[in-house]
């Protein structure tokens, strides 16, 4: 259900918060290895989320990207979602039909809708801060 973008995403994320927990920036090329994906793609995606205020983005020798704890603590997976895909996931029809409302339900809207509400719970419950917390090894992100 989640997207290519959205998959590398919260992968980035889950690296550079680990990372920042240790006072580590880290650049593009590291983050795009560590989470086996394409360099310039790594950069877009990095970038889309330096916009949205999801990560630091650091210019210079010295650069890189970094996550406060204040914004670890923020952000979850729903954050990364809709700063990278939108909030479609959370929104719109499981059919993907445009005139699905509760007034006119398509044939899965009710069950539909409770799967969204789980995914809702799941992506929303904890913090990236939390869920990097409990990584202890790194290489299960690629």
């Amino acid at each position: 259900m989640l997207s290519k973008t959205a998959t590398y995403g919260i992968k980035a994320i889950l690296f550079v918060a680990h990372e920042s927990k240790h006072g580590k920036r880290v650049g593009g090329p590291l983050i795009a290895r560590n989470i086996d994906a394409p360099v310039p793609f790594t950069a877009k995606i990095m970038q889309q989320l330096a916009r949205s205020g999801v990560v630091n983005s650091i210019k210079g020798p010295n650069g890189g990207f970094e996550m406060t704890e204040k914004q670890r603590q923020k952000c979850n997976i729903r954050s990364i979602v809709e700063a990278l895909d939108g909030d479609s996931l959370y929104t719109q029809c499981g059919l993907g039909l445009n005139k699905c409302n509760d007034n006119r339900p398509c044939p899965i809207h009710d069950t539909y809708a409770e799967v969204r509400k789980a995914i809702i719970e799941m992506h929303t419950k904890e913090s990236i801060e939390e869920l990097a917390g409990r990584l202890d090894d790194l290489a299960v992100l690629k």
